[in-house]
């Protein structure tokens, strides 16, 4: 929030510093009390006094998607309050006196040393740690299982040594890089200790954050090996663990909760989309009632916890592409991952997954759930609609099998909730609430309740 009479050029720095984060929103126009966190009106006297500042989101702003703008007007004093919003951005975004400049709390700091700027280009994904060259040379991996395998399998008639330099994972002097090192490195955590492993708990607990009084006995177990290897071996692993220990929820323990293809999609993108620059392990986290992988690293380029499902962008491209010539490679459905993860979970009537940014990682967490029952969530769009056909039923519940739907009509049928629409049948048949139904008298009773 910033007062009516704040200059462009130091506004231009809060643009900047939200288009290099993960974006913000800024309210002009509401002032407050230096003695007191309080905040008050102080609108502008007509919309034309904005111009100055449309014309700095111009020069800045790379184009008119990357910010928003909309006008508030107060109903009796008749002034305005403009209400901008600022997209995260790819390209780095300079304010007025020529500085880049990044949102830490609620300070806009500058990127003023070139340890600064590495780590902003690799938080945007404009620089990939993928290429960077490792201690690793030639001769340490040219007879590794993990390299000959995957030529013998894939392109038998190429060396090692030219595959290497072809794919551009090796220098001229012979010297892997960072993405050569994981892919065909035995163990690439000899060359890469505290930044290419996971590390699994195990707590004995719900609550909000695990506690060493709460680590189940033989945790935390290490995981290394090559990125291939290393996502298979993690998913066996976390599966084996939940199944043996189940999950605890209202009705008391279950056991295989998780459909299999959302472990392995959100540990799979936890490795391949991780920020290899950060010095920390993949972290899975398993509780009595929840799963948490945190994967180091922002979400990069302008991806946001908003757009993941429907956006995409990769830190880390020469790996994805590497990895995907493997066979069975795990991100065989590229693009897909989460979407299916999230999919997965929903046709189990499970809720889907939650993810957050913090300030240098990204948490995905599954969390043991049930959706409402399909019959509750057919009620409950009666509610408010007229009538409701197996198509919509099944995209409400997340259920794929449409005879399984309809013999869920038919129980409600039964149970005289529910009745045919007259004059449909086959697969247009509707379904509608039966009248003077229980449900129904069920919702008059709540209401005269509340009344």
């Amino acid at each position: 929030m910033k007062g009516k009479d704040i200059k462009p050029a130091k506004l231009s720095r809060t643009i900047s510093a939200f288009a290099n984060s993960n974006g913000g929103e800024i309210y002009l126009g509401i002032s407050h009390f230096d003695d007191k966190n309080q905040y008050f009106w102080d609108g502008y006297i007509n919309e034309e006094s904005f111009n100055q500042y449309v014309t700095l989101l111009e020069e800045i702003l790379p184009s008119f998607e990357s910010y928003a703008i909309e006008a508030f007007e107060h109903p009796v004093k008749h002034t305005y309050v403009f209400h901008i919003i600022i997209h995260k951005t790819n390209a780095f975004i300079k304010a007025s006196d020529g500085k880049i400049y990044e949102r830490h709390g609620v300070q806009n700091l500058p990127c003023d040393t070139p340890e600064k700027m590495l780590r902003l280009q690799l938080d945007k994904g404009l620089a990939s740690y993928e290429d960077e060259i490792t201690q690793g040379v030639f001769d340490d991996i040219k007879d590794s299982s993990v390299l000959l395998n995957f030529l013998h399998d894939v392109v038998p008639q190429t060396s090692p040594y030219d595959w290497l330099r072809k794919q551009r994972v090796m220098d001229s002097n012979a010297k892997i890089n960072v993405a050569g090192e994981l892919l065909y490195d035995e163990c690439p955590q000899t060359i890469l200790p505290k930044q290419s492993g996971v590390r699994i708990l195990r707590y004995h607990t719900d609550e909000c954050e695990g506690e060493r009084g709460t680590l189940e006995d033989g945790f935390p177990i290490s995981i290394e090996g090559d990125i291939y290897s290393l996502i298979n071996k993690t998913v066996a692993i976390v599966k084996e663990i939940v199944e043996k220990v189940g999950v605890i929820s209202r009705d008391g323990k279950e056991s295989k909760i998780y459909p299999d293809v959302t472990l392995h999609e959100i540990i799979t993108n936890a490795v391949l989309h991780r920020d290899y620059s950060i010095l920390k392990d993949i972290q899975i986290r398993i509780f009595t009632n929840r799963i948490e992988i945190e994967s180091p690293g922002k979400l990069p380029g302008h991806i946001t916890v908003e757009n993941i499902l429907s956006e995409q962008y990769s830190r880390n491209p020469k790996i994805i592409r590497l990895i995907s010539k493997f066979p069975s490679p795990p991100n065989k459905d590229v693009g897909e991952g989460l979407n299916t993860a999230f999919r997965a979970m929903q046709e189990m009537q499970l809720k889907p997954p939650s993810i957050i940014e913090t300030a240098n990682s990204v948490i995905v967490t599954i969390k043991h759930e049930r959706l409402a029952d399909a019959e509750t969530i057919v009620l409950d769009y009666l509610g408010e609609h007229e009538t409701i056909n197996n198509a919509i039923a099944r995209s409400l519940t997340g259920i794929t099998d449409s005879n399984r739907m309809k013999k869920i009509f038919y129980v409600l049928k039964d149970k005289e909730l529910l009745e045919i629409v007259p004059g449909t049948r086959g697969a247009a048949t509707r379904w509608r609430m039966k009248s003077n139904s229980s449900f129904e008298t069920r919702q008059s009773e709540d209401q005269l309740t509340l009344f």
